[in-house]
């Protein structure tokens, strides 16, 4: 059998017995297991309960004699692939190796290709066809099979979650857990508890140990929302278990390691706050090894009509809901300060309060059909004449508010360096309303 296998191309190990042979396929780890029923010591039986433990998908094919099939049957519901009845032939033996490793190679390309699959289908549920999203879903892509941290930054509602959960569904993480944890949520005297975990008596009120959100995501991805609003005392701990990928209980004293992925959000801007003191700039550049800018939803206007029909579909069930021209004209003039959130939110009003299965502006609120825009122009001037100066700070000013006062995005909007809106911003003394 070994002389017509290595015949056949195959590299071939062999053992006088089962306990010999366990020992070198837990050293070698082969393809496909090959064993006799009846051995002195182990039995077929127990070699391939055993390979089956360590290694679910060998194949393992085993031999009888004739006359005893009912043991190969036997080994079959035990978890066998196949059996040989001796005496065999040297091209029965061969065919059925071939066999067997042609139908292992079929099962790990179709595992490959659901996984892919389901990969593709998470990660269809972000949806744009715009430039800047399609930017945003290559980079994604390009990002989610490696280990590098990302910072997802953008204005609230913009689907930062979304974005992450692409990226570990995407990633080699994915079969480990997806923990998410917004940092603006949790006091600040109970966040690092939530982060590190903690043992019993750490505190008042630590009745038991307790693991944290790295410790549950160990294997995965922990998502850091609004990291931007971490307590300044408490981020020297995580860069800490960013660098040495371990972590401190409260209340312990000893390290414990951690394999976890970490990727961040938040809707602030962080060179500015590093600027102002208030965040370490040592742990936003661990952090933002890949750095993902989500546009706002008025930065993508041509993917409204996309998504509206997207959220409705969802609320609206089995029910075939339209919208009208004049309603898919009015979502695309407003200017959606909450983004994709509020749009969704919008499209669930409407599915539930419509008056037909065809949606019109009547259905829409107030503050979207006030909205007039004109698309060739943007300004509107007296006859009598304006001021370059006023004019201009009115645009910074605009730019400013449109961005919840961030810097980095309002020179984006305006095109302009950020060195060059902070210029402006001294020049005519902007300041921020209260």
């Amino acid at each position: 059998m070994e002389f017509t296998l290595q015949e056949a191309g195959y590299r071939v190990l062999t053992a006088p017995d089962g306990t010999s042979g366990l020992r070198q396929f837990e050293e070698q780890k082969p393809a496909l297991v090959i064993t006799d029923i009846q051995m002195p010591g182990l039995s077929g039986y127990d070699v391939l309960t055993r390979v089956k433990e360590l290694s679910p998908e060998t194949l393992v094919l085993v031999i009888t004699a004739f006359g005893t099939v009912e043991k190969a049957v036997e080994a079959m519901k035990l978890g066998a692939y196949d059996y040989l009845t001796k005496p065999f032939g040297r091209e029965e033996l061969r065919l059925t190796v071939e066999k067997a490793l042609s139908f292992r190679g079929l099962k790990e390309e179709n595992l490959r290709l659901k996984e892919q699959i389901s990969h593709q289908a998470d990660f269809s549920r972000l949806v744009g066809t715009s430039d800047k999203m399609q930017h945003v879903f290559d980079l994604v892509r390009r990002v989610a099979p490696t280990e590098a941290n990302v910072l997802i930054t953008g204005e609230s509602g913009t689907g930062k979650e979304l974005i992450a959960q692409a990226i570990h569904r995407s990633s080699e993480r994915h079969a480990g857990p997806f923990v998410a944890v917004n940092c603006a949520a949790i006091p600040a005297d109970l966040l690092e508890s939530e982060l590190f975990g903690h043992v019993k008596g750490a505190f008042t009120g630590a009745i038991k140990d307790r693991k944290g959100k790295f410790e549950q995501a160990n294997g995965g991805t922990l998502f850091l929302d609004e990291v931007g609003d971490m307590p300044l005392d408490l981020q020297p701990k995580l860069l800490r278990a960013l660098q040495e990928r371990e972590i401190e209980p409260v209340g312990e004293g000893i390290p414990r390691k951690v394999d976890v992925r970490v990727v961040a959000a938040t809707n602030q801007d962080l060179e500015a706050a590093i600027a102002e003191g208030n965040f370490r700039e040592d742990l936003f550049y661990r952090l933002s090894v890949i750095p993902v800018e989500l546009p706002p939803l008025r930065a993508r206007r041509e993917d409204i009509p996309l998504l509206a029909r997207h959220f409705l579909g969802k609320y609206a069930g089995n029910v075939a809901i339209t919208l009208s021209e004049e309603v898919l004209k009015r979502l695309c003039d407003y200017d959606w300060p909450g983004n994709v959130r509020e749009l969704e939110n919008t499209m669930e009003r409407l599915t539930i309060l419509r008056r037909s299965n065809t949606i019109d502006e009547e259905d829409l609120p107030a503050k979207i059909c006030a909205i007039q825009r004109s698309r060739h122009a943007v300004l509107h001037l007296p006859d009598e004449g304006y001021s370059l100066e006023q004019l201009e700070k009115e645009a910074v000013e605009e730019a400013l508010r449109r961005n919840d006062w961030n810097q980095t995005r309002a020179a984006a909007f305006l095109q302009i360096p950020r060195h060059t809106l902070i210029y402006r911003i001294e020049k005519y003394g902007i300041t921020r309303e209260k």
